[in-house]
C-alpha cells in the first residue's frame, strides 16, 4: 500500500528517546508513527535519541503502519544531523518542523535526497505560503501544529477552534490542489474522549485525513472517526447501484433516500468504499 492510498485516520506521536514507547508502538492501532526527534527530546537527549531510533527503526516490526520521521529544524545544532541520520533508517518520510515557505523544503532535500517530506504547518508564515509548500515536488504531506501556531498568532483556546478556522481552511485547500495529505493538529486533553471525538468530527467535515495524537488512549477515537461509517458504508453501495441501473436505462441520475444522485455523489462513494478496504486491508499487512 503506497502513500497515497494508505489510511492516515491516526498519527501517533512517539518519542524518540523513549525506549519502552518505541517497542509499544510496534503493537499499536495507529495508521502511521511520527518518530519525534524534535519537540519531545530534551537537548541534552537529542544524539542518543537519535541512535536509539536508527536502531529501532532498523529492527523493524511496524508493520504496514507508516513511519515518519520529525527532525529538529535546519536552523538548529541538531536538524542538519537528523536529516542525514533519516536517510539511514528506511523510513517513509521526513517531518520538517516550521516550514516557512518552499525553500525550507529545498534545503531539507539538499540533504535527504528524494525521500519523501512532510511539512509542519505551524507559523503565520507557513499558512501564508501554504500553497507553494503543497506544490513542492517533494512534499507528500502537511501536518498542523496548532498548538505553535495558536503561540504565534496570539489566540485564547476555544472548543471551537474559531482563531484557527482560517489557516486550517488555507492548507486544506492547499493539500486538496495539490492532492496530498493533510493531518489535523493535536487535542491536548487525552483523558477527553468526548472533546476528542468533537474536534475530529470538525476536521473530519473540514476535509483533513486524519489527526495526529499524543496518547496511544486517542487512538480508537480517531480511527473511529475519521473511517467511514457503517451507514456511509451501505449509502455507497447502493448510489452506485442506483446509479447503475439508471445507466443502464438511459438516465443520467439516480434517486436513493429521496435525494438526487449524479456521478459527483457516485464518485465519493467509491472513494468511501475504496478506503474502507484500504483500512480492512491493514490487517493483512
Amino acid at each position: 500500500m503506497d502513500s497515497t492510498t494508505r489510511p492516515l485516520r491516526s498519527l501517533l506521536y512517539i518519542p524518540a528517546s523513549k525506549a519502552r514507547a518505541l517497542e509499544k508502538a510496534r503493537q499499536l492501532a495507529a495508521d502511521a508513527i511520527i518518530f519525534d526527534l524534535e519537540d519531545a527530546v530534551a537537548p541534552d537527549e537529542k544524539a542518543a535519541a537519535r541512535a536509539l531510533l536508527g536502531q529501532e527503526i532498523n529492527a523493524g516490526g511496524y508493520g504496514a503502519r507508516m513511519r515518519i520521521v520529525r527532525i529538529n529544524a535546519l536552523s538548529t545544532e541538531w536538524g542538519a544531523d537528523d536529516a542525514a541520520a533519516v536517510l539511514e533508517m528506511g523510513v517513509d518520510a521526513v517531518l520538517l518542523p516550521k516550514v516557512g515557505g518552499a525553500g525550507d523544503l529545498d534545503a531539507l532535500a539538499q540533504i535527504t535526497g528524494v525521500l519523501p517530506i512532510w511539512a509542519m504547518m505551524e507559523t503565520p508564515r507557513g499558512m501564508l505560503a501554504a500553497a507553494e509548500i503543497a506544490a513542492h515536488p517533494l512534499c507528500q504531506g502537511m501536518v498542523m501544529g496548532t498548538n505553535d501556531l495558536a503561540k504565534e498568532m496570539g489566540t485564547r483556546f476555544r472548543a471551537d477552534r474559531l482563531p484557527l478556522i482560517p489557516a486550517l481552511g488555507l492548507c486544506v485547500l492547499a493539500a486538496k490542489a495539490e492532492d496530498i495529505a493533510i493531518i489535523d493538529g493535536v487535542y491536548n486533553a487525552f483523558r477527553d474522549a468526548e472533546g476528542l471525538a468533537r474536534e475530529c468530527e470538525q476536521g473530519c467535515d473540514m476535509g483533513f485525513d486524519g489527526k495526529t495524537l499524543i496518547h496511544p488512549a486517542q487512538l480508537d477515537v480517531a480511527n473511529a472517526v475519521f473511517s467511514p461509517s457503517p451507514e456511509g458504508i451501505d449509502l455507497a453501495h447502493r448510489q452506485i447501484a442506483a446509479y447503475e441501473d439508471a445507466l443502464a436505462e438511459g438516465q443520467a441520475v439516480a434517486v436513493v433516500d429521496g435525494q438526487i444522485v449524479e456521478n459527483l455523489h457516485v464518485a465519493i462513494a467509491r472513494k468511501t468504499l475504496a478506503k474502507m478496504n484500504a483500512i480492512d486491508s491493514l490487517g493483512t499487512e
